[in-house]
């Protein structure tokens, strides 16, 4: 998607954006870098696009991350580019009653259901390692490490071959630590349906997990 042209959003995707915040954009967003979300959010809404280029420094390696747990893959980038350009041309919608990162996510899992669809296959969905950071733990046991990095791999796998909807909700909720309130706003379904997915995906990864790594 290209957006070099549009006049009716703030950049998004800047060349500068991979080694952070430009120097020429550095005194521009140091004047609203101390506000919070629903502050940026209501100057947003009043047109200040400063502190809507602020959300989208602030959130879009966390979309970023969402977009390719939920499989987006290689095009990951697309969904978010489009999904900070949809957030910004709906941000009077946004009332700040909740938080403006499940706001955005519900915005990035509408944007990859919408490539799901358009896929002709299904198989080529991938669940990037991305998803997982180094824990920080020196030292462990060459035997226990090759075991945690097996059963890394089949949780991954696993958690590919759930149900759309069941995968959504567990990267929610154990990847990006939603709440249950959160995710059942970032998803648009009810706190109810939170619950019960999640236990049904719970169980199911429980089950093969179980038979496809020893001691899972």
């Amino acid at each position: 998607m290209d957006t070099a042209a549009r006049t009716d959003v703030p950049p998004i995707g800047n060349p500068e954006a991979s080694g952070g915040v430009g120097t020429a954009e550095v005194s521009r967003l140091d004047r609203v870098g101390e506000i919070d979300d629903a502050a940026a959010a209501v100057r947003a809404r009043e047109g200040d696009l400063d502190a809507y280029e602020l959300l989208v420094v602030r959130y879009t390696a966390p979309a970023h991350r969402f977009a390719v747990l939920l499989g987006a893959g290689e095009d990951a980038d697309d969904v978010v580019q489009e999904a900070f350009v949809k957030a910004y041309r709906q941000i009077s919608r946004y009332r700040g009653d909740s938080g403006f990162r499940p706001w955005l996510f519900s915005i990035v899992a509408n944007e990859t259901r919408n490539l799901h669809r358009s896929r002709k296959r299904r198989d080529g969905l991938t669940l990037r390692a991305a998803a997982y950071e180094e824990t920080g733990v020196t030292g462990p046991d060459p035997a226990e490490l090759t075991m945690a990095d097996e059963r890394r791999r089949q949780l991954v796998e696993q958690v590919r071959r759930l149900d759309f909807r069941e995968r959504e909700v567990l990267v929610c909720r154990y990847f990006l630590d939603l709440s249950e309130a959160e995710t059942a706003q970032a998803l648009d379904i009810p706190k109810g349906t939170v619950k019960s997915r999640t236990s049904r995906a719970l169980a199911k990864l429980r089950d093969r997990l179980a038979v496809g790594v020893p001691g899972a």
